[in-house]
């Protein structure tokens, strides 16, 4: 086809040298498509690098521990892909004697490996013919062919993929597979696309009726909830603070923070006494409290905005669950926490 050969030259002349296309070894490949699911290449790169250094093979991440591997992803987000990275490396050294499934189907089964990651590990490392269905594609078919129907809907997932299928390079699936996501990345971007210098210039369907702006169409995003957090920090005379991990499901599962209290609105220093629970850990006395910052810090998450405050709560000894501050840089943390540390002057009190 037409269109598999110029978007094939057009990448034979523009692609990115990136590490895991020098490889078909299926653990790097694997590694590299976890890392980049809803990161651009640009800040999932660094972390590639980390952890191929630190974790050479699937047996070094089966057997490193939980906290270690949340420890390198920290920054990353969606810790989830973390967990499920883990659990993942766990039974391929373990249960499959460290060999990847090799066909589509068999990869599927594999944890926090869904269609794009399974056709992406299929065809790059094992040349089958199964087609890529990412953010990048989406964009670049429904800018060419026009099509208007939400990607991000039932009819629009099966739509996409079917049309995929029915593109890829049977001989070339992994040259493909690449060349579109890299086309979609880099030429045919979201926003201020190379139109100009196009190689499908001619045939776009969006490019011709002036549709670029609003293709690929997406249905509306849930609502955002906005939440009002209030990390505890407790610091003691021996410079001992509280760090607890988040057990319960969620996005931070696992990490570590400081203890926290949910408020109905931003408090500030004035209001300190609406913090004041049962299960606060305010009962420990006497103490003093300063507010770190009067403005709320906003860590905008995929479905809700953290409006945060740190309050820096001194006092004499720490009767429990106490660790020395200069412990914790070692603890997996969400961002939130570790700019705060980072930030957070303990050495001078």
């Amino acid at each position: 086809m037409e269109f598999n050969k110029t978007l094939i030259n057009w990448y034979s002349k523009h692609k990115r040298d990136l590490p895991w296309r020098r490889t078909k070894n299926p653990y790097y490949i694997w590694l590299s498509e976890i890392i980049l699911q809803q990161t651009q290449v640009k800040q999932g790169l660094p972390y590639y690098e980390a952890f191929v250094k630190q974790f050479p093979t699937v047996f070094d991440l089966a057997n490193a521990s939980e906290d270690a591997v949340l420890k390198l992803w920290q920054g990353l987000g969606y810790y989830s892909r973390a967990r499920n990275l883990h659990t993942t490396a766990k039974h391929i050294a373990f249960e499959r004697d460290g060999e990847f499934p090799n066909a589509y189907k068999d990869l599927l089964q594999l944890k926090g490996v869904g269609d794009y990651t399974a056709s992406a590990i299929a065809s790059i490392a094992f040349n089958e013919p199964a087609a890529v269905v990412d953010g990048n594609v989406y964009r670049v078919l429904s800018r060419y062919y026009g099509i208007e129907t939400p990607i991000n809907s039932t009819q629009g997932i099966k739509e996409f993929k079917a049309l995929a299928t029915t593109l890829i390079d049977q001989k070339v699936p992994a040259t493909f597979n690449q060349a579109i996501m890299e086309f979609g990345a880099t030429q045919c971007k979201p926003k201020n696309p190379y139109c100009l210098v196009c190689p499908f210039s001619e045939s776009c369907i969006a490019l011709q009726k002036n549709q670029i702006h609003r293709l690929p169409v997406k249905l509306k995003k849930t609502k955002v909830k906005t939440k009002f957090f209030n990390f505890l920090v407790y610091i003691d005379n021996n410079m001992n603070t509280i760090l607890e991990q988040r057990t319960e499901k969620g996005i931070w599962q696992n990490l570590y923070q400081f203890p926290l209290i949910e408020s109905q609105r931003s408090l500030n220093v004035d209001e300190f006494h609406l913090l004041q629970t049962e299960d606060s850990k305010l009962l420990f006395k006497p103490f003093e409290y300063s507010l770190y910052n009067e403005k709320d810090i906003i860590h905008k998450l995929s479905h809700q905005h953290l409006h945060t405050k740190f309050w820096i709560i001194e006092l004499e000894d720490i009767p429990a669950q106490a660790m020395p501050v200069s412990q914790l840089e070692k603890f997996p943390v969400p961002v939130l926490i570790g700019d705060f540390i980072k930030a957070f002057p303990f050495n001078s009190l």
